[in-house]
């Protein structure tokens, strides 16, 4: 399996950790940068392209999946969830990691990296990448909930049991 990594400054140390890490264990790892040490480098440069990597590879049918890492994760995750069809979630526990993949369908996992210990985040992302989505049908209707709304930007329709309450009444 490809895994596409990109990052900021306070996560390259992770990044290259688990650059290492995935070779050792199988993966073809894609790194996206950054390369060096910049206090003033900006994440969305290297995120956006780790997402873009994800999603080109999946259009071609490829088995691929990214981990996006930052001081928080939480920018990080903002920019791969800008690359069209990309579902990205972050992750603090195993079991966060495991429901992204496992209910989500996440393709990709952004991690902090000034939040948790080096053994814990490469876990967390050793948990997501082993995980595969469960298929329920529940969890399918949802996630084509997103994807409806992401083309058309037409919100999906309230159940019954919303009508008339709520400013949509």
């Amino acid at each position: 399996m490809r895994v596409h990594l990109g990052s900021d400054h306070a996560g390259l140390d992770l990044k290259d950790h688990l650059v290492a890490w995935l070779a050792d264990h199988g993966y073809e790892p894609v790194d996206h940068g950054p390369f060096v040490h910049d206090a003033l480098d900006d994440y969305p440069v290297f995120c956006l392209r780790a997402a873009e990597g994800v999603a080109r590879d999946r259009a071609e049918g490829l088995d691929s999946l990214g981990v996006v890492v930052g001081g928080s994760g939480n920018g990080e995750q903002m920019a791969a969830n800008k690359v069209a069809g990309i579902r990205c979630a972050l992750v603090w526990s195993e079991e966060t990691a495991r429901l992204a993949r496992q209910h989500n369908d996440a393709q990709v996992v952004s991690v902090g990296g000034r939040m948790h210990s080096l053994d814990d985040m490469t876990r967390f992302v050793e948990v997501f990448l082993a995980e595969p989505f469960s298929g329920d049908e529940r969890h399918v209707r949802r996630i084509a909930m997103m994807g409806d709304y992401e083309q058309t930007r037409e919100l999906p329709p309230l159940p019954a049991s919303a009508a008339g309450r709520g400013p949509d009444a």
